[in-house]
């Protein structure tokens, strides 16, 4: 019942939202946009409180610096987006194309002046990211991207592509790295939600000017380490050792190969 609930309250807020938004971005200016978008991550984070029964505790904001900066996040569950939409106004982001062929939807992310990138890499992909470094140059707002390209099982790593290297390089700015546990309550996109308390969590940034390897390197370890941590923190709730009791053994699978090329 639980999950019915959940879907009737997604798929009718986000429908009036989605109405809105169109709407909102045949108009001139980003302004009113980027308010609805806000409001409407923060009434999904509402919806999972209410009618999923998630507790999102969110630690480390005052890591982000005043000006803008990278954030490049974990990213377990659909709800990730909503959580950091929800706390960052006028966001910037990287996302899938597969977004945008979403009825809709694509309009609302190019008047967004979200970078929205073939998820198969290549040279339009990187010709997309060239052309993002050269926009928010000028623009003073932070930009999310997720480093390994798609949604990740809890307990599961992927290679962290080098899309936000390029961004890193380019822009100039700290990267703020982003751990969490979403994906305990929330499993990428399954309609099954746990009720129980999850933890985003902001961690000290990475100052400009590492050499790729380092940087990478470093990203990944802050992310990856934080992120077991705080899986291992869920489940000291008896939910969640129920359900992901096997990642006290065994927390990281094995990272999918990547093809040369992957940029986002």
């Amino acid at each position: 019942m639980r999950a019915i609930l959940f879907q009737l309250a997604y798929y009718s807020v986000s429908i009036v939202y989605a109405l809105m938004c169109f709407i909102a971005a045949l108009l001139p200016g980003r302004w009113l946009l980027s308010r609805l978008i806000q409001a409407y991550s923060l009434t999904m984070v509402g919806v999972m409180r209410v009618f999923g029964g998630i507790q999102i505790e969110v630690r480390g904001q005052a890591h982000l610096p005043q000006g803008p900066a990278l954030i490049g996040a974990k990213h377990q569950s659909w709800g990730d987006g909503y959580v950091m939409s929800a706390l960052i106004p006028d966001l910037g982001f990287v996302c899938g194309d597969h977004l945008a062929r979403i009825p809709l939807i694509g309009h609302i992310l190019r008047k967004l002046g979200a970078v929205v990138v073939n998820n198969c890499g290549g040279d339009h992909a990187r010709a997309t990211m060239d052309d993002a470094i050269t926009r928010f140059a000028r623009e003073e707002r932070h930009l999310l991207i997720y480093p390994e390209g798609h949604l990740s099982a809890v307990g599961e790593s992927h290679r962290y592509r080098k899309g936000i290297w390029h961004l890193y390089q380019a822009l100039n700015r700290p990267c703020v790295p982003v751990a969490t546990n979403l994906g305990l309550a929330w499993p990428q996109q399954s309609w099954t939600k746990y009720p129980g308390k999850v933890v985003v969590e902001f961690l000290d940034p990475i100052a400009p000017g590492l050499d790729k390897d380092s940087f990478m390197a470093e990203l990944e370890t802050r992310i990856e380490t934080r992120t077991r941590a705080l899986i291992e923190e869920g489940l000291g709730q008896t939910r969640y050792a129920r359900h992901y009791g096997h990642l006290r053994q065994d927390q990281t699978r094995p990272s999918r190969p990547l093809i040369e090329g992957d940029w986002a």
